[in-house]
């Protein structure tokens, strides 16, 4: 398959990157920016909304994995535009583009996160749950998913694919846990009852591929393992595969004080997220239990 990929060079589109020219797909990576002759990259600008969609001709698949981080600094006004502009902005870009092609892609891949459901407490959410309310991320969910209507409009199988908390060595929410957790000052976030809907990074890259082979997924595809945990669980296990004890929780009022909104939307919002689609149309996960997960990402496999 001839595949273009936005946000390639991230934690998920680095990985599944290099997984889908393994397995011998032409890959060319959106880049923003001036792009060398020789290569085989593609220049765009989505916040003015260019993209040449000859530049996409004879894709099979578009995937879009663009967006400002969420997790690097405190949610200012600024930061929040930016959080939502960059997601939406590159999403309609590519689905405006792909609209106007004449021999458009047969799919378009565009990333999401379960931030769409907000906090939900103990409540099992699956694609067909409500979308969240009163809060910054399920907006961004909202308007980042409805951004892809002009390419579901031509008729272009779209599917979104809500991420949970992606577990990575190398990057993402695990890495900045780990050096708190090695010195042995890590715990539990508030009361350690809000559910954690997590991922291993080969399972993201895992049902990526899946998403793209199989003609009947379309629409949200929760993209988490079928195991969520609570906050006090997932703690408990990161200390335990690191060796080290879990005795320094964090009051939630703490980390209100040390990371603003981010913490209530973030760290001590509940999500309990099955992925419903991915086990209905049997994928099968490669790591589907948190602790051989961990063991697995941070190579501590015995």
């Amino acid at each position: 398959m001839k595949i273009f990929v936005s946000g390639a060079t991230g934690l998920v589109g680095s990985e599944l990157t290099r997984v889908l020219r393994a397995a011998g797909h032409d890959v060319r990576r959106l880049i923003r920016g001036p792009v060398q002759s020789s290569s085989d990259d593609v220049p765009w600008n989505p916040e003015r909304g260019e993209l040449d969609p000859h530049a996409l001709a004879g894709a099979n698949a578009v995937i879009n994995l663009s967006g400002e981080s969420i997790a690097e600094g405190r949610w200012t006004s600024e930061k929040k535009r930016r959080i939502q502009e960059s997601r939406v902005q590159s999403t309609r870009t590519l689905a405006t583009t792909l609209a106007q092609m004449a021999e458009p892609p047969q799919v378009f891949l565009s990333a999401s996160a379960i931030g769409y459901y907000g906090n939900r407490g103990e409540e099992l959410l699956t694609e067909q749950s409500p979308p969240g309310s009163g809060q910054f991320l399920p907006e961004v969910c909202r308007d980042w998913e409805a951004a892809t209507q002009p390419a579901a409009d031509k008729g272009i199988r779209v599917v979104l694919a809500r991420f949970g908390m992606i577990l990575s060595g190398k990057g993402g929410a695990l890495k900045k846990m780990l050096l708190p957790f090695k010195l042995g000052l890590g715990g539990r976030i508030g009361n350690g009852r809000q559910f954690m809907s997590w991922i291993a990074i080969d399972d993201v890259v895992g049902a990526l591929m899946y998403c793209l082979a199989s003609a009947s997924l379309r629409g949200p595809v929760n993209v988490v393992s079928p195991h969520p945990v609570t906050n006090a669980e997932y703690t408990a296990t990161l200390a335990r595969v690191l060796g080290r004890p879990a005795i320094s929780p964090m009051p939630a009022f703490a980390a209100r004080l040390i990371f603003g909104q981010m913490a209530d939307e973030l760290l001590l919002s509940s999500q309990r997220v099955e992925p419903e689609k991915l086990l209905s149309n049997q994928y099968a996960f490669r790591c589907p239990a948190l602790e051989p997960a961990l063991k697995h990402v941070l190579g501590k496999q015995s």
